[in-house]
């Protein structure tokens, strides 16, 4: 069993791609117990967000894990090969570390993935599929991922895709004081961009979420008025900006909701942010006069301004992560050693039992105990030196050295000049 990570970001794969393969929070403990269930996998975590899905596991077979993850969303794994990275031991390491200090997100620095990340090792703590490598991995990655926020300046100046948005909607309406804009969903994305928004006095806020308690508890923090998404097709029209974050598997918003909206709008345009992976709006309403679309990555450009102010601490961030990768890998190294030792010291707790059994039956039979002694402890030292000795005599020539070099590093030996 080695550690291993694989997936697709991003970097590597576009929105279509990504949105294939997402793992939907309340089916999370359902899909680790498939992964681990079927296949050579002794431990998973699955991280899956808008910008990635990542699988981290401990197996003997990565084949396996990567053409589960194919098999568990209805595609063939030569569909998704072209799309996937596939990280080793340190290389699986130093990529956690990296994923948990926004170092590999799509805006540098961010603080979410952490919350992301956490979130998944709790999931495959309550399927039970988190097993002591993955427990040290991701304990570790907290850590480093503190040490780098709090040493480095890698957040400043950070540009979150809620930020984003509303500098995008500013863009194209200039003043979003002016303006009505809608909500839909009401979760922590949903409540970060209310926050942008709301800073800048829009004419009235509506919140839209499949349950209504949830949209009025937000609501209520940024005066806004709550509606349930089935309200959506008679609401939409009444609104200039949308923003939208489900984790609804299916469309929220179709070409022919919107159409109808932008003509009950007599062609005033409408803004609409879709933060959700998958897509809470179908492609086809970009095909639309007066709308203008963007997806979570249209927003890389803006997300990516101030990036020069954090690039310093870039180079301070990967000391720190491959300073900790080198010491988590030192205590891999030490567990992978102690099936060894503990190997090692039964074989010499059988050779002390049958000693001291032999010693005791004699003992019991008058035998003289300095005598018995002496044969004891003649008896522990062959067991012990008659495997290395055997070896050393049995070696061919080309072994003889590097075992004779290693028999005198193990047993500390100074032969004589």
């Amino acid at each position: 069993m080695q550690l291993f990570a694989f997936g697709i970001n991003h970097n590597t794969a576009p929105l279509d791609v990504r949105e294939q393969v997402t793992f939907p929070e309340n089916s999370m403990e359902d899909a680790l117990h498939d992964l681990v269930g079927r296949n050579r996998i002794k431990e998973a975590a699955i991280v899956s967000t808008c910008n990635r899905t990542e699988v981290y596991c401990s197996t003997d077979q990565p084949e396996e894990a990567m053409n589960w993850l194919a098999d568990f969303h209805q595609l063939s794994a030569h569909e998704l090969e072209p799309y996937l990275y596939k990280l080793l031991r340190e290389h699986a390491v130093k990529h956690a570390f990296r994923v948990a200090s926004g170092l590999d997100s799509m805006v540098l620095g961010e603080p979410q993935i952490l919350g992301q990340l956490k979130s998944a090792v709790k999931s495959a703590e309550n399927a039970g599929t988190l097993g002591m490598l993955l427990h040290k991995l991701f304990q570790r990655t907290f850590y480093v991922a503190k040490e780098v926020r709090t040493s480095t300046e890698i957040g400043a100046n950070s540009v979150s895709m809620a930020a984003a948005a509303a500098r995008l909607a500013e863009r194209i309406f200039g003043e979003i004081s002016e303006q009505r804009v809608l909500f839909i969903g009401a979760g922590e994305m949903i409540d970060l961009c209310a926050s942008h928004f709301a800073s800048r006095n829009p004419k009235n806020i509506t919140v839209a979420n499949r349950t209504v308690e949830r949209a009025q508890a937000l609501s209520k923090r940024f005066n806004a008025r709550a509606i349930t998404l089935a309200d959506l097709p008679e609401q939409l029209a009444l609104h200039d900006i949308v923003i939208t974050c489900t984790a609804s598997p299916l469309p929220i918003l179709g070409k022919g909701m919107v159409e109808r909206a932008i003509k009950a709008r007599k062609h005033r345009p409408i803004f609409i942010v879709d933060l959700a992976v998958p897509r809470d709006v179908e492609s086809e309403v970009s095909e639309l006069d007066d709308v203008f679309l963007y997806y979570v990555d249209d927003l890389s450009e803006i997300v990516k301004e101030g990036l020069d102010a954090r690039q310093s601490a870039v180079a301070q961030a990967e000391a720190i992560i491959d300073n900790n990768v080198i010491d988590f890998m030192r205590w891999l190294a030490t567990r992978e050693l102690v099936p060894t030792i503990r190997a090692l010291r039964d074989q010499g707790e059988r050779y002390r039992r049958h000693e001291l059994e032999r010693a005791s039956k004699l003992l019991a039979k008058g035998e003289d105990p300095l005598k018995v002694m002496e044969s004891l402890s003649q008896g522990l030292m062959n067991k012990f030196l008659h495997i290395p000795s055997s070896s050393l005599n049995h070696a061919t020539a080309a072994e003889r050295e590097q075992l004779v070099e290693l028999v005198n590093r193990l047993y500390q030996l100074h032969r004589p000049q």
